[in-house]
């Protein structure tokens, strides 16, 4: 899909859920900002406040493209940053500071995802947010949260860490190998900031209630061990497998003849079906299989030499179509190539075209998955340039002169 471009127009009659909300977000990388570009795209007025040294950190991430300007904008910052305004203040000079508790009575939503108690600390905390503005929601994102002693209190966070924290990686861990780190993305940053959203939205439907604001603390680690439940809940129920033994069920990788291709069962059902469909009926009446644990403890020396013969004349794609039409759960692990090609995620405008200022192929970024039938998808605007709107938003919306944001500028205060 291209950038600027729409679809379910009949819906734009309809207007965004969101329409009408703004939020200044003091964020960087992407557990605050893949949640407030959602938003953004549910039709928040979202102006980023970023640094006066470079920006959000995400902007020097690898790989990248150029601005018109010259200046280099990495991976992280273009995929989480449509639909936003940029304006770059310096938050530790107390004019910088200043600006922020000046435009923060302009906003429903203050927003940061700084290191715990870090804008505290500079005046800039949710306390100091609501003697201007008593009725803000300030959402704080962070790895280890700020409204308890923890300790891990002070330790920076990126999506690994709390991932690692969570226990995931202990119970994948294959033997005589080190973790797999980063097994799926960024789920750190992205069920971080999806916990935000839901927070924020639940946020404002409070609000219209009783007509009050309130703090929003959002730990990473917190998200992660909500997210990866089985760690706890199986080991409190007694199962507790050893490192590679996996569960008592098949959730494998099996070859077919272009690749990978995974299948689930837990299930006697489907695992009658898995056997039918392959040709392989003595399964189900063989001693070694006849338990979930059994089908563990044979995964290597019987199932998936038999998976592999049935598939090995099949792309991964068209096995896994004849197992989803026999009721089989499987799914084909495609590469980045395939996923791009892939006509479901076409058909379903997931992935955004984005135009490369010094031209080229287009920066690809996910679309919208929320679907809604009276919500029009799109237009999203390219992402901000680095302080791009700066002399706008402070014109607009504290009335600043042009001399003025000049005398903000020459004293480094904005960017």
């Amino acid at each position: 899909m291209e950038l600027g471009a729409i679809t379910n127009p009949d819906a734009v009659q309809y207007g965004k859920p969101l329409d009408g909300v703004r939020i200044l977000a003091l964020e960087q990388m992407q557990a605050l900002p893949y949640a407030t570009q959602l938003l953004a795209r549910l039709g928040a007025d979202v102006v980023k406040v970023e640094s006066v040294k470079g920006g959000d950190l995400g902007r020097g991430s690898q790989p990248g493209i150029t601005d018109p300007d010259g200046r280099f904008v990495g991976a992280t910052y273009l995929r989480n940053n449509l639909d936003k305004k940029s304006i770059c203040v310096d938050l530790k000079a107390p004019e910088g500071k200043q600006l922020i508790l000046d435009l923060a009575p302009k906003f429903d939503i203050v927003a940061e995802n700084f290191k715990g108690g870090a804008l505290s600390r500079m005046g800039l905390g949710y306390d100091d947010i609501a003697a201007v503005h008593p009725g803000v929601i300030y959402l704080s994102v962070s790895g280890f949260g700020n409204t308890v002693a923890t300790p891990y209190d002070g330790w920076p966070a990126y999506a690994a860490v709390a991932e690692a924290m969570s226990g995931i990686y202990d119970y994948k861990l294959e033997p005589g190998r080190p973790p797999a780190v980063s097994p799926v993305g960024a789920l750190g940053d992205i069920g971080t900031a999806l916990f935000g959203t839901i927070g924020i939205l639940a946020a404002l439907r409070h609000r219209d209630r009783t007509g009050l604001g309130q703090y929003i603390d959002v730990a990473m680690f917190d998200a992660m061990v909500s997210m990866t439940d089985l760690v706890t809940n199986f080991w409190s129920l007694g199962l507790r497998p050893a490192p590679g033994q996996g569960l008592a069920m098949i959730l494998d990788g099996f070859e077919a003849s272009n690749g990978w291709f995974i299948i689930q069962i837990g299930r006697e059902h489907e695992f009658e079906r898995l056997a039918n469909l392959i040709g392989k009926p003595e399964w189900l009446t063989d001693e070694r299989l006849s338990t979930r644990a059994g089908w563990r403890e044979n995964i290597d020396t019987i199932l998936r030499p038999g998976v592999k013969e049935w598939a090995s004349a099949m792309t991964n794609i068209d096995a896994c179509r004849a197992l989803a039409e026999a009721g089989v759960a499987a799914g084909p692990c495609l590469t980045a190539q395939q996923v791009i090609d892939d006509p479901h995620v076409a058909a379903r405008n997931m992935l955004m075209e984005i135009p490369r200022p010094e031209g080229g192929d287009p920066v690809l970024t996910p679309g919208n998955p929320i679907k809604m039938s009276r919500v029009s998808e799109g237009p999203d605007v390219r992402m901000p340039w680095l302080g791009e709107h700066t002399n706008e938003v402070l014109a607009a919306e504290l009335g600043l002169d042009d001399a003025r944001i000049e005398q903000l500028r020459a004293d480094g205060v904005i960017a």
